[in-house]
């Protein structure tokens, strides 16, 4: 068999984790298996259609680096792969379903259908949903209909008595009775548009899709889909149902836990390595202990054996570590450009900067590129070399296990020390074990003198590291800043 898999968003919202995760198993499956990767757009609810949806699921794509073999702009041989494009073929299947006797014209009004639901709770019927109404009218009561000018919706004809089994791959075998299934759901409705499960099987098939990887939120429609493969005649593919994506608090994914959408992470400063990395590990896993693994890495390893079926876990601070990992493996010249837009947005600096100030850029993207865990993080840490705001708070320049005297001594003794010492040109580990030595003479950890000179010095107690700042700096406005601080704290 060649594989042919599909990712087939519906453009009403931001890409999301849990989708973006989806596209990647498919991608992954598809390109490990030799097959082909189909991205399909389902855009029917046009209600909560917006183009900004859809051009995000494109750009998400690009960002991550994941080319669909098929689909819009790069086209195929069985496009149009956008469904408010096919909507003849639609009709055309619907109503051959009809021909059949597998599906029937639905009449009924909507205040009908709410009257029917509101009888069917006030009388507590085991029975919920559509009764049928329309299923067996005669040539003449439809003409009657069609004279009033309602136009009908066409209703699948669901079996009342028996089961339904359809097999996936990390769940067995699922059975659900077909009374339980909705009963008769619309599969066209009046404006000619189709519904979701209609759309979704006709597109399957006539695609060649071979396996359908989506959330096992899609559990409870699989019964009603293979219904509508065994009205067609069609062979049902092969399914496999993804594990949810969870919080850490057990419950499904959402904005309670943190960002969700992938222009958020994008925005905070994540790498498509990154994302792509641990996304791909959020249920699924090689041999359980490997966890880096480069895109290439996962278009020749991934296997559908290794998804895990169990819900998964999103954590956040996973996913920091992965983020900060790839952060350290790029050139400082790569991480310039990357830290580039935060710092032009904020107005540090200006897309046309001189030699010098390029050769800067570079001594802060190699200082920082140890203490960032997203490209945004460069903001604070790099402020006190743009922006100087002092603090004025006494409290912040004493360390823990210090006071307010040991703290005016340190940072007096140890300003001068260091101003001292880089003008006559000592090597940093000297200055270190100088301050060292200090911190000893008065009785404090070491952070009691290093505090009060990084806030003096930074405008900070969490910083780039100490020399790296004074260089960035400069010496003649680090010497100012110290005096400034000792002035702050002796006041």
């Amino acid at each position: 068999m060649s594989v042919r898999v599909r990712y087939a968003p519906s453009p009403t919202g931001l890409q999301h984790i849990g989708g973006v995760r989806t596209a990647l198993f498919n991608y992954f499956f598809a390109k490990s298996s030799g097959g082909k990767f189909i991205l399909r757009v389902e855009d029917t609810d046009r209600e909560r259609y917006s183009d900004e949806s859809l051009q995000d699921l494109y750009d998400t794509l690009s960002w991550l680096g994941i080319k669909w073999d098929e689909g819009p702009v790069v086209g195929g041989p069985y496009g149009p792969y956008i469904q408010s494009e096919r909507s003849d073929i639609y009709r055309h299947y619907a109503e051959e379903l009809v021909k059949k006797g597998k599906a029937y014209y639905c009449y009924c009004s909507q205040e009908r259908l709410e009257k029917v639901r509101e009888e069917q709770i006030k009388n507590k019927s085991e029975y919920q949903g559509y009764d049928r109404h329309c299923a067996n009218l005669t040539e003449e009561e439809r003409l009657e209909y069609e004279k009033q000018g309602i136009k009908p919706v066409i209703r699948l004809r669901v079996p009342t008595e028996g089961k339904t089994t359809f097999h996936d791959v990390l769940m067995g075998d699922i059975t659900r009775r077909n009374r339980d299934i909705s009963p008769d759901p619309i599969l066209l409705k009046s404006d000619g548009f189709p519904t979701y499960h209609l759309a979704n099987v006709i597109d399957d098939h006539m695609m060649g899709i071979t396996h359908i990887m989506r959330a096992q939120e899609w559990i409870p429609s699989g019964p009603l889909h293979v219904l509508l493969y065994e009205a067609f005649g069609w062979e049902v593919p092969i399914y496999c149902h993804l594990p949810m994506v969870m919080g850490k608090d057990g419950q499904k994914l959402s904005k309670r836990h943190g960002s969700t959408s992938l222009r958020d992470f994008r925005e905070k400063g994540y790498l498509p390595e990154a994302i792509i990395n641990y996304v791909t590990l959020v249920g699924w896993s090689l041999d359980g202990s490997t966890e880096f693994f480069s895109k290439e890495d996962l278009e020749k390893c991934f296997r559908l054996e290794n998804i895990h079926k169990a819900p998964a876990v999103f954590d956040y601070k996973k996913l920091d570590w992965f983020n900060g990992y790839y952060i350290r493996e790029k050139s400082d010249e790569e991480i310039a450009a990357l830290i580039s837009p935060y710092l032009e947005k904020e107005g540090f600096i200006s897309p046309d900067m001189n030699g010098e100030e390029k050769e800067k850029l570079l001594r802060l993207a190699h200082a920082s590129k140890e203490r960032m865990k997203v490209l945004s993080d460069i903001v604070p840490l790099s402020s006190f070399i743009f922006r100087d705001q002092p603090v004025e708070d006494k409290a912040t320049y004493v360390a823990k296990g210090s006071d307010l005297e040991k703290t005016i001594t340190a940072l007096e003794k140890g300003g001068d020390l260091l101003i001292s010492s880089l003008k006559a040109g000592v090597v940093e580990k000297e200055i270190e074990d100088k301050l060292f030595s200090l911190s000893e003479e008065l009785g404090v950890k070491v952070n009691g003198v290093f505090q009060p000179l990084r806030v003096a010095i930074t405008n900070s107690t969490v910083s780039l590291p100490l020399f790296d700042s004074i260089s960035l700096l400069g010496l003649d406005e680090t010497e100012k800043r110290l005096k400034r601080g000792l002035s702050i704290i002796r006041s």
